[in-house]
C-alpha cells in the first residue's frame, strides 16, 4: 500500500509539532523524492552508509534524526554533501529529518524512548522553568549501584558506557540523549543521583566528581537510536507501510 509523500510529511509534522519548535536545522522534508511512499528506511544519521543501505533496501523515503542544512554550515554542495544529495536525487528518494522535535516528543521522543529502554519512570522536565532544555528527570523502581546500572546500560545498548561513579545509590535520574552532557548542572540542581547523556566533555568529569553524583556517557548514536525507530513504526502503522530500521554502527 502506498501513501502520498505530502500526506505522510504533513502527518509527521503534525504529530511532532515541528512548526512550533525553533531548531538548528530545517525539520521535515529536506529532500523531495518520488510522490508515493511504500517503504521507509530509518536511521540515526543521513550518512552515506545509511543512504547506500536505503538504496539497496528499495526505500522510497529515508527518515532520520540527524539530517542536513545545519545553521552555520557551508552551503556549497561539494564533497561529502554533494555525494549524499546525489545519491538521494539519483534514486528519487526523499529525506525526512526531525531533530529537536524528535528529542522532545512525549511518546516517540528520544528521551522518553531511552527511559523505556532503561526502565526509568519519567517524572517531568529536567528544568521546569526552562522548557528549552530538552532533558528529563525520573526515578528507578528500586535503588541500584552505579556499577549495576552501568551494566544494565551496557546490556541494553550493546556497548560499554563511560561511568563516573559517585558515592551514593541511584534512585533519581536525569538524562538528555545525544550531546546533552552540558545539562549535568541542571541535573545537580534537580537532585539527581545519576545523569546520563550520549557524550562527555572535559568539564563533565569535574561537575560529577565535585557534586558527588554519578555520570554515564552511553554514546551519542546509541542513545538516539530509539526515537527514530518509534516514529518510523508510528508512520508505518498509520499508513500501512513497510518500515526498516538500519543501524549504521557508530562508536561515538
Amino acid at each position: 500500500m502506498a501513501v502520498a509523500l505530502s500526506t505522510l510529511v504533513a502527518e509527521a509534522d503534525r504529530y511532532l509539532g515541528s512548526a512550533k519548535i525553533a531548531d538548528y536545522c530545517p525539520n521535515g522534508l529536506q529532500v523531495e523524492g518520488r510522490p508515493q511512499v511504500m517503504r521507509i528506511v530509518s536511521g540515526v544519521t543521513a550518512s552515506q552508509a545509511l543512504l547506500d543501505a536505503a538504496v539497496e533496501a528499495g526505500a522510497d523515503l529515508v527518515l532520520v534524526h540527524h539530517g542536513y542544512f545545519w545553521k552555520g554550515e557551508n552551503p556549497c554542495v561539494t564533497g561529502m554533501k554533494q555525494r549524499r544529495l546525489k545519491t538521494l536525487l539519483k534514486h528519487d528518494i526523499s529525506l525526512l529529518a526531525y531533530h529537536l522535535p524528535l528529542d522532545l516528543h512525549p511518546d516517540v521522543g528520544n528521551n522518553v524512548q531511552l527511559a523505556r529502554q532503561l526502565d526509568i519512570t519519567v517524572e517531568g522536565p529536567l528544568d521546569p522553568d526552562n522548557l528549552k532544555i530538552v532533558g528529563l528527570v525520573g526515578s528507578l523502581n528500586e535503588p541500584m549501584t552505579a556499577r549495576d546500572f552501568a551494566r544494565k546500560v551496557q546490556d541494553v545498548m550493546g556497548r560499554e558506557p563511560l561511568l563516573i561513579e559517585g558515592s551514593g545509590m541511584i534512585r533519581r535520574v536525569g538524562w538528555c540523549t545525544g550531546g546533552g552532557q552540558g545539562y549535568i548542572d541542571q541535573g545537580v540542581a534537580a537532585g539527581v543521583d545519576l545523569f546520563i547523556s550520549g557524550e562527555a566533555s572535559e568539564q563533565t568529569f569535574h561537575s560529577a566528581r565535585e557534586n558527588d553524583i554519578s555520570f554515564i556517557a552511553a554514546g551519542h548514536h546509541a542513545t538516539e537510536r530509539y526515537g527514530v525507530q518509534a516514529l518510523g513504526d508510528y508512520l508505518a502503522k498509520r499508513f500501512a507501510l513497510e518500515h526498516i530500521f538500519i543501524d549504521i554502527s557508530n562508536p561515538i
